[in-house]
This record gives C-alpha cells, structure tokens and sequence, in this order.
C-alpha cells in the first residue's frame, strides 16, 4: 500500500505539491490550496504526536469500521469526506509557508520512522499502528492534491 514510509511515495507527493498554485481550481469542498496544505499540516502534527486531538463521539462508534474500509487498498479517499473541527482550516493563509510546513512535518514524520509516531489514538478512527498512520496520511495529503487537480 502506498504509504509514507515509501521514499518514492513521499517524492511523488512533493512533486505534486509543487504544482499547487494559490489560484488552482478546486474539484470539490471549500479550502482553498493554502488552507488545504494546512489543514494536511493539522493530520501531520496528530501523526508526529504534535496534537492531540480529543476521541469523537462517533468515533468511537463507527471509527474501527470505516478505518478498515479506508485503510484496506489504495482506493483514494472519498470527495467531501468528512473531517475533524480540530484541523478544519478557514482563515487565510500563505500557500507557500504552509506547502513549506507540510514538506517539513513529511520529512520529520519519514526521518522518525515507527518510533517517532504517535500512539496517542486517530479522533476518529481510534488506535492506528505506526503503518497505519502512514497509509492514512499519504491518503490524506493525496486527497488534497487531488482537490486541485495536481
């Protein structure tokens, strides 16, 4: 499965953020491509054990069961998938800095490799394995870039 843990995954990923521009059209949602690659930098900073977000009620519901059905291939995630509060982005900001934050927290997330992730549980899908973190975030900032077109 494409993964963080994967050099060629992680190339590919900024490559394509480098095709981002402040104006690219979005294919779906309300972010624009500055608060997109910051609301990725929010999964990150969950991921590297940054923030630690509070478990969501429906969670811890329905959480293990959608974690399998979106951990289990390479299918990319959904249109208009709903998100956490905690990382919903709505003020302005500047696509560069936040693209530069992103590649960072990336780079910092592959250089601690498992042990440097969190344990602390996802706020909606609950425990993630270090792998599983990296599936989901590669899934995740793919998403975004996919929301622009890049």
């Amino acid at each position: 499965m494409k993964s963080l843990y994967d050099s060629e995954r992680v190339t590919e990923l900024k490559q394509r953020m480098s095709k981002l521009k402040p104006d690219s059209p979005r294919q779906w949602g309300t972010m624009n491509p500055a608060q997109a690659m910051a609301h990725c930098c929010g999964g990150l900073e969950w991921a590297v054990g940054d923030a630690v977000p509070p478990r969501m009620f429906i969670g811890r519901l329905i959480g293990w069961m959608v974690k399998s059905m979106v951990l289990r291939d390479d299918e990319p995630m959904r249109k208009n998938s709903p998100t956490s509060n905690d990382i919903v982005v709505k003020d302005n900001r500047d696509l560069n800095e936040e693209r530069a934050r992103l590649i960072t927290l990336i780079d910092r997330f592959v250089a601690a490799g498992p042990k440097g992730c969190t344990t602390h549980p996802h706020s909606f899908f609950g425990p993630l394995t270090p792998n599983e973190w990296a599936v989901l975030m590669y899934k995740h900032v793919d998403h975004h870039l996919r929301q622009f077109g890049v």
